[in-house]
């Protein structure tokens, strides 16, 4: 069963710059995004050790750019479920938490009646209400704005599954809201934007816009697509239509978070370092224990690394600098595209290397946008390690830059 209660979200959002509407604003307290907000003063060292018992580590490999983990794998649920994004790693693992009862419900994103790619904020309390739930979508909703009515039903016990903005939110207020037990599952996220804007997108991609069932970026450099006939296409990243899209098809917002990688979730599942399969990041105990409700249904193997990021993140940075400074980008010549786009999967950065290239691109994004667009948050919104992270590409913080703990 799935149900979002209908007077979930008779309070508005509190209009606030840089807000993806995460749905504490529409609480009975939105004055808490003041101390929840991941995009006012976050304290990532301070939020990492509360969850996970200690901050990153930059001695331990790949917690620079991933966060702390206790353990990475490469994961594929057997068999694949229907109608899953992926193999269905997420929604499984909130079904066994419904099947054994360590949960009330899980908290998660269900689509729109009437637009598949709508999310809407759900409650689901029984394991079979979850594949109702499969796949993604895309746009803004207002999850945590569920929050008080779980509690008020009882559902003390609660499976949250969430991208960043909204998992650090949770985590902020976790201990005054007076869970019994909490689960975060988290998923990555880089960039977000209207469910309006991502129609228009669509409507690049292909003819029939309308009849497209499934959309993916892959890391083999492509986007998948379904569509309701059965047929399947895929486009090579170079050869997607972004010089089309108005500059603010991705808000700030998203243009500015620096975790792409969900470091807050007791288990981060994504697919950056799977090479197409899953990319699971076990952040702490109870992280472990979600992945071990799966047991035997899921198979499990060492991710690997291949290729090298410092070329794709130079051009990458590179080309932000002149989009930030309203400059057009530099077009790559038709003919070359197919090219490219050819030798991307076989030369180009893979598997862990891969979602280390995207984190670097995400801190270099964060710091060139917010420079240009909002400088007086620099100091609040740009944590120590991202300034670790595009240190090698020769991008550096001003004194009045510096995080507020590192401030002169």
């Amino acid at each position: 069963m799935a149900i979002s209660p209908p007077d979930a979200f008779a309070n508005p959002a509190v209009p606030r710059d840089l807000c993806t509407d995460c749905g504490i604003s529409r609480t009975d307290d939105p004055k808490r995004c003041g101390r929840a907000c991941q995009f006012i003063a976050p304290d990532y060292p301070a939020m990492e050790a509360q969850v996970h018992g200690r901050a990153r580590d930059p001695a331990r490999p790949d917690e620079l750019h991933f966060g702390p983990f206790r353990r990475m794998v490469r994961a594929s649920l057997v068999p694949p479920s229907p109608g899953a994004q992926w193999t269905g790693i997420t929604t499984r693992i909130a079904e066994r938490l419904l099947e054994i009862g360590a949960v009330d419900a899980v908290l998660t994103m269900a689509p729109d009646p009437n637009d598949k790619w709508r999310p809407v904020p759900v409650l689901v309390t029984k394991a079979e209400g979850m594949a109702a739930v499969r796949g993604m979508r895309m746009g803004y909703a207002p999850l945590l704005a569920l929050l008080e009515p779980a509690l008020a039903a009882g559902h003390k016990r609660l499976a949250v599954i969430g991208i960043p903005c909204q998992v650090h939110a949770l985590r902020r207020l976790e201990a005054e809201l007076g869970f019994d037990r909490l689960y975060v599952v988290g998923t990555p996220c880089s960039d977000n934007t209207t469910t309006e804007r991502f129609h228009d997108f669509l409507a690049l991609l292909a003819d029939d816009p309308d009849t497209i069932t499934y959309l993916e970026f892959r890391a083999d450099y492509r986007v998948e697509l379904r569509f309701d006939d059965g047929r399947v296409k895929t486009i090579p990243f170079l050869q997607l239509p972004i010089s089309k899209l108005p500059g603010d098809f991705f808000p700030l917002t998203c243009r500015t978070c620096v975790d792409y990688t969900n470091v807050l979730a007791d288990i981060t599942v994504g697919y950056m370092g799977g090479q197409g399969e899953q990319w699971l990041i076990v952040r702490n105990d109870r992280g472990a224990e979600l992945l071990g409700l799966l047991d035997d249904e899921v198979k499990l193997s060492e991710p690997g690394s291949k290729g090298k990021r410092a070329g794709a993140v130079k051009g990458f940075l590179a080309n932000v600098e002149r989009a930030a400074g309203g400059l057009p980008l530099r077009a790559m010549p038709d003919w070359v595209r197919p090219i490219v786009g050819w030798l991307m999967p076989k030369i180009g950065p893979r598997g862990l290397e891969f979602a280390r290239t995207r984190v670097e691109m995400k801190a270099c994004e964060t710091v060139m946008h917010l420079r240009r667009e909002e400088p007086r948050r620099m100091k609040h919104m740009v944590p120590a390690h991202i300034w670790d992270l595009v240190a090698p590409y020769g991008v550096a913080s001003a004194a009045s830059e510096a995080p507020r703990s590192e401030a002169p």
